[in-house]
């Protein structure tokens, strides 16, 4: 009988929907897999994913009848793709249904650091306000010029939502897309020029690693401002905390890091620096249609139907 063995920091009710729907075996995590018995690694043909370690070779090795990984998330830059595709094994994610949540934590970000939300409240706590006058003066945002690092679902609607706040928007993308009216910038540096505040929504993986470089951040200048929502390693981090320490930048709204949840402890030296724990799909709603989109997959891959939502 086919197994499903799911992996990951799933909350109570999700185990429970796995457990109830499907013959399935969870674990907190990817190195336990190989101290199951071999008689049931061998009986695993599914793997309901949601962690954020790497899931390769190794992994896949201990499961030689897997045909199937259903990520929990969008980004699967965890998973090694091109070995799970070399080796027949499909590879699912949970997109869209996460898209308003994470574009409205870009949002909140943009608003936090420019209008200084959190220091203004931490000011207001400590009593200031009635001891110590007004709070001081902050950015102001609606109407300024902004760019969009990645067009994708999420990226479009983070431009929508800049629209609403009478934003110039620019982008950069691998193609020119549809839009209305938006400058399009074939080249980041130049994109990164063009304005004050860089919004980067792009996939994780090698291949954009350090896409946001010491040279974007250089052009996005002293009055810059990075918000990142997408995968720390999408940003060269160290030469943004050099940019930030100097003066070079004006400020950062992040909810991804290298090396996160071990965080390069300079961030919490920034105060013009907003950080988030990685929450950009974390609300209740979200995270349950998340839930159930990775186990329609799972299904959809017992039954023998299309898979919903593959990724190779």
């Amino acid at each position: 009988m086919s197994k499903i063995l799911a992996i990951g920091n799933y909350n109570d009710a999700e185990r429970k929907a796995l457990e109830a729907q499907f013959d399935c075996l969870v674990l907190a995590r990817e190195d336990e897999v190989a101290g199951l018995p071999q008689e049931v690694r061998e009986t695993v043909t599914a793997v309901g994913y949601k962690g954020h370690h790497g899931f390769g070779a190794e992994q896949m090795d201990l499961l030689p009848t897997l045909g199937l990984i259903a990520n929990y998330g969008v980004g699967y830059d965890a998973i090694d793709t091109r070995t799970a595709s070399a080796r027949g094994i499909k590879v699912t994610n949970t997109p869209d249904v996460l898209n308003d949540d994470v574009a409205d934590l870009a949002i909140a970000l943009w608003l936090m650091q420019g209008r200084e939300l959190e220091q203004a409240a931490t000011w207001t706590r400590a009593g200031n306000w009635a001891s110590g006058g007004t709070y001081g003066l902050a950015r102001k945002l609606s109407g300024g010029k902004v760019g969009v690092v990645g067009l994708g679902r999420i990226g479009r609607e983070i431009a929508d939502r800049l629209a609403a706040f009478k934003c110039e928007v620019h982008y950069h993308s691998r193609s020119e897309k549809e839009t209305p009216g938006w400058t399009y910038h074939a080249d980041p540096v130049d994109l990164a020029a063009a304005v004050d505040v860089l919004f980067v929504a792009l996939v994780g993986g090698p291949e954009t690693e350090g896409y946001v470089s010491k040279e974007v951040i250089a052009a996005l200048g002293s009055r810059g401002v990075i918000v990142n929502i997408s995968r720390g390693s999408t940003v060269d981090e160290a030469a943004m905390l050099d940019a930030l320490e100097a003066g070079e930048l004006a400020g950062a709204g992040l909810d991804v890091f290298v090396n996160e949840p071990d965080i390069d402890p300079r961030f919490f030296d920034l105060p013009n620096v907003v950080i988030q724990p990685h929450v950009g799909s974390a609300t209740v709603e979200t995270r349950a249609a998340m839930a159930a989109l990775q186990r329609d997959n799972l299904q959809a891959f017992l039954t023998g139907a299309d898979l919903l939502t593959p990724v190779n």
